[in-house]
């Protein structure tokens, strides 16, 4: 049977800690799909959602093991139509992890059986966060070393 994952988050914007993510999850998962969700919590998106498909799609052409999906649904709802048994989350620290624990367990309660694999931010991304990226974006500083794609 095929392992397929989704790797379910905002990416605004996708980052270069996002990418080691999902490299990384390609050595243990079959196919990872990258789910470009509408979180409730974040009103207003800073980059255009159809700019953050183009962008990742571009990094990963060639690559038919990764796919790029918009959805405005429970993620536990995304990973059940896409046949994916796992979600994969980055943690950068303790914070991270308390917050995805509890995800975890409704979405395993919300689809029984699936499993939400953590993997360790490697460290020289441990620091980045879409949050910091945007403002400092924002205010005109420059993001390139964080992103892997130009803006």
């Amino acid at each position: 049977m095929k392992k397929i994952a989704v790797f379910p988050g905002s990416f605004d914007p996708f980052t270069k800690g996002h990418h080691d993510i999902v490299m990384r999850s390609l050595e243990i998962f079959d196919e990872v799909i990258i789910g470009i969700g509408y979180n409730s919590a974040k009103k207003n998106r800073y980059f255009d959602i159809e700019l953050m498909v183009e962008k990742i799609k571009g990094i990963y052409i060639g690559n038919d093991r990764v796919r790029v999906v918009v959805y405005n649904e429970l993620t536990s709802s995304l990973a059940k139509s896409e046949g994916a048994r796992f979600l994969v989350r980055g943690l950068r620290n303790t914070t991270d992890f308390e917050y995805e624990n509890t995800i975890s367990q409704m979405n395993r309660n919300l689809y029984p059986g699936l499993e939400t694999v953590f993997l360790i931010t490697s460290p020289e991304f441990a620091a980045v966060s879409s949050t910091i990226i945007r403002e400092v974006h924002r205010y005109g500083g420059d993001v390139t070393p964080y992103l892997p794609y130009s803006l």
